[in-house]
């Protein structure tokens, strides 16, 4: 548990930050938030596709950190590996069931089509961007969806409210980036949005599986 605490502690040090401009304190407490979950998943002999998916977003986080279009662009790839890592986790579990994918229609349909309507909004927008974003989208909504092969019992039933909420924390993230006005008052409140749910739904998905 101390490797645990430890990684809350980065990331309340790094809340305060997080609307500030990038610097090597932001970058490394914002980075070893999640490379501690990632340490923590080894000690505790978790799948080893969680530690590579904690371990892919803590370098996406490092790339992110740095907001420069080129690190953008790295970070999303960095992301999108996790995001493949984490729904290739949910499908190999022992207690993974395909079936129950449809047993909450509500959400799978949800899922896609906040896919659509988001591509609908962003492609005109992202310019340079646009195809990493746009192969970035079903990547982490199939995350969303693939999560619902887990059974809802047990510690398990962390992993689908960890993946929603990294759904909503890429959401807000992708609006204030494409959507928003410079001068929208929103831009103010959402970097503290963004990194509880982010930061909460990669300890979720810990929790889930250890």
């Amino acid at each position: 548990m101390t490797i645990f605490y430890a990684a809350l502690l980065c990331a309340l040090a790094y809340l305060p930050l997080t609307a500030r401009p990038a610097s090597t304190l932001r970058s490394v407490l914002k980075t070893a938030s999640v490379a501690l979950l990632a340490a923590l998943a080894l000690t505790q002999a978790a799948p080893w596709l969680l530690a590579l998916a904690l371990t892919l977003c803590a370098i996406g986080d490092a790339l992110l950190s740095r907001e420069t279009e080129t690190t953008f662009m790295a970070g999303i790839g960095a992301f999108a590996a996790g995001h493949l890592a984490y729904i290739a986790l949910f499908l190999t579990a022992p207690a993974s069931d395909m079936g129950l994918i449809l047993t909450q229609p509500g959400i799978f349909w949800s899922l896609i089509l906040l896919g659509i309507i988001m591509a609908t909004l962003i492609t005109p927008r992202a310019g340079a961007l646009k195809g990493p974003v746009l192969a970035y989208i079903p990547i982490i909504l199939g995350m969303g969806i693939t999560v619902q092969a887990l059974p809802d019992t047990g510690a398990l039933r962390w992993a689908l409210p960890a993946a929603l909420a990294f759904i909503a924390s890429d959401l807000i993230l992708a609006t204030e980036k494409f959507l928003l006005p410079a001068n929208h008052p929103a831009l103010k409140l959402n970097p503290y949005l963004i990194w509880p749910l982010y930061w909460g739904a990669q300890a979720g998905f810990l929790i889930a599986f250890t």
